[in-house]
């Protein structure tokens, strides 16, 4: 019964090929791992790439959209929490300004833009 039974040999042998195995699947999953990450990275590359600049200035508006109730910088950190701002030119800003919209007091773009009362 002994002379069936596989040599201390053989089962290392064996033991050796089923870690071999083992190991190059899990290589292999890790590998494919990182080539999903490695392109989830590439496109967010290429989405901030493709995004536009954000506007040098803002004008904030109301619940009710005719509503003026700011002008902003385009880096004030007040337009990051609301949703309700637009994106405008120097000069719509500057009319804004004039005709009484207020100017945020975090980022003074009447001081930025030279409309002081």
């Amino acid at each position: 019964m002994n002379d069936s039974a596989p040599s201390k040999l053989d089962l290392l042998h064996f033991a050796r090929r089923v870690v071999v195995q083992q190991a190059t699947a899990a290589i292999a999953q890790i590998d494919a791992w990182i080539t999903q990450e490695e392109t989830r990275e590439s496109r967010r590359q290429q989405a901030g790439e493709m995004r536009p600049p954000p506007p040098e200035w803002v004008v904030e508006r109301g619940l009710q959209k005719t509503n003026l109730v700011a002008v902003h910088t385009g880096d004030c950190w007040t337009v990051r929490k609301s949703g309700r701002c637009v994106g405008v030119s120097r000069a719509q800003a500057v009319d804004a300004l004039r005709q009484q919209v207020p100017a945020c007091t975090h980022c003074r773009p009447d001081t930025a833009l030279g409309v002081l009362d």
